[in-house]
């Protein structure tokens, strides 16, 4: 894959890039016509250049796929997408017949922590947060990462059970970045995070992500709490919507 590269302002002291991608588990299509895009996600990744990239539907294995793909990895998906000198922390949200997958973080910084947190709201969907505690020049910031449900209810349900985790474990004075693919276009979950000081950037036409190839919704998110939005892009053309049912949503923001 030859990917133009996002043009983002240049990297500089104080400023923190946030990138959140929902990559369809590596896969795109279906049946026999289904084809492994794992490889091209990898060079994405390094495009989007982000200090946290923030990443959902991601495969820790899975023995149906490893089969039919020759190609498939011989590591787990978070560790295959980190580019050179990221770590990666990747924690499994579900347990499928043939493997798992989860939500993972990458990061050009050091990690300090991690934990994970079930928040399923009913049996048929396996949900998680994973948190990762990072320092960025010398600031400890903390990331969450979030997949949340299909049902309108459920997410409300899983919105509170965020906030109960972030009043229980993120110290209030600290930088906070909630990321990840919300399911959901409306308002009342941007009003719920704002409740509890938690923002994203306003002040751009709307960062449509969802479906990839004719994007119509902003199911992706960045919100912040004790950080100032700076910007906001979506990566546009064949080359992404070719890659996952999700566009991803790069955000800047002032450490």
């Amino acid at each position: 894959m030859t990917a133009t590269p996002i043009e983002l302002p240049a990297e500089h002291s104080g400023i923190l890039r946030v990138a959140t991608y929902n990559i369809h588990k590596g896969v795109q299509g279906l049946g026999p016509a289904r084809r492994l895009e794992i490889h091209n996600l990898g060079l994405a990744v390094e495009q989007l250049d982000a200090d946290i990239v923030c990443l959902q539907e991601v495969r820790r294995m899975n023995r149906k796929e490893a089969s039919y793909f020759e190609r498939w990895p011989h590591v787990p998906q978070a560790e295959y997408l980190a580019p050179e000198g990221y770590e990666a922390i990747y924690r499994t949200n579900a347990f499928t017949r043939h493997g798992e997958h989860g939500n993972a973080l990458l990061t050009r910084w050091p990690v300090i922590g991690h934990q994970h947190e079930d928040i399923s709201d009913h049996r048929f969907e396996q949900r998680g947060l994973l948190h990762v505690e990072v320092e960025i020049q010398g600031r400890r910031v903390h990331a969450i990462v979030v997949h949340l449900g299909l049902v309108p209810g459920s997410r409300i349900r899983q919105v509170a059970q965020l906030q109960r985790f972030i009043a229980r474990e993120v110290p209030e004075d600290a930088p906070l970045v909630v990321a990840g693919d919300f399911n959901d276009w409306g308002l009342q979950i941007k009003r719920m995070l704002a409740g509890f000081g938690l923002f994203e950037y306003d002040d751009a036409p709307q960062a449509f992500t969802y479906p990839a190839r004719l994007p119509m919704v902003q199911l992706d998110h960045v919100y912040v709490r004790g950080l100032t939005p700076l910007g906001l892009q979506v990566p546009r053309g064949r080359i992404w919507w070719r890659m996952s049912d999700h566009l991803p949503l790069i955000a800047e923001f002032k450490l």
